[in-house]
């Protein structure tokens, strides 16, 4: 078995991680709710949501598996789904999780600038799931700024408009990766995050 995290995308900011047999998703979406994505239908040790929304917050879709040791530790960052302390959209949370020498961050609908206080509790980390869409979230030239500020060894952009899926009022991936030079396209929707992976922005595509 190959070492190190695998990471698979779902769809939009859908991810399962999986390390020496455990395994977390983030942000599960309803069925039917994000245009041309399948409905989900996973099984995990633990889901995490970054707030109380259709497209992020469908736990009943996933199979949780209960009595095993979780080896992993998860923090979490309180911010904004929007740039008005959330009074348009609410709260959001980022989940920070430490497994073994790994660190990873997903910042779920991160609307918001970071406090500097809270990029610093991101900075070093091995591997980061930003959204790069804008409308609901961050832009892309918003996620690239922040992106170059904690300097994460891999990016994995998300929460975008692909050919095929995702909500019309979001922008597409293009206008994150075009802001990139170091981007590494992936043929399928997963890769194995290992301590040897170069520095990249991973673009995952959709099974």
């Amino acid at each position: 078995m190959q070492e190190g995290i695998k990471i698979r995308w779902l769809g939009h900011s859908c991810f399962k991680v999986e390390f020496m047999g455990y395994s977390v998703v983030f942000d599960p979406y309803e069925d039917g709710y994000v245009p041309g994505l399948k409905p989900l239908r996973e099984e995990a040790d633990k889901v995490l949501c970054s707030h109380d929304h259709g497209d992020h917050n469908a736990k009943k879709v996933i199979t949780e598996r209960k009595g095993g040791k979780c080896p992993v530790c998860v923090k979490t960052i309180s911010t904004w789904h929007d740039d008005r302390q959330g009074a348009l959209r609410g709260k959001n949370l980022i989940h920070l999780l430490e497994w073994d020498s790994f660190r990873i961050a997903h910042l779920g609908d991160l609307g918001c600038q970071l406090l500097p206080e809270q990029e610093d509790d991101l900075k070093g980390l091995d591997l980061l799931m930003v959204p790069v869409g804008g409308y609901y979230t961050i832009n892309a030239r918003q996620a690239k700024d922040l992106v170059e500020r904690i300097c994460p060894r891999v990016t994995v952009p998300m929460h975008y408009r692909g050919e095929n899926f995702g909500f019309d009022v979001l922008a597409p991936l293009e206008d994150y990766r075009n802001l990139c030079d170091d981007v590494v396209f992936y043929e399928n929707s997963e890769f194995f995050l290992t301590k040897d992976l170069p520095k990249q922005t991973a673009v995952l595509k959709i099974q």
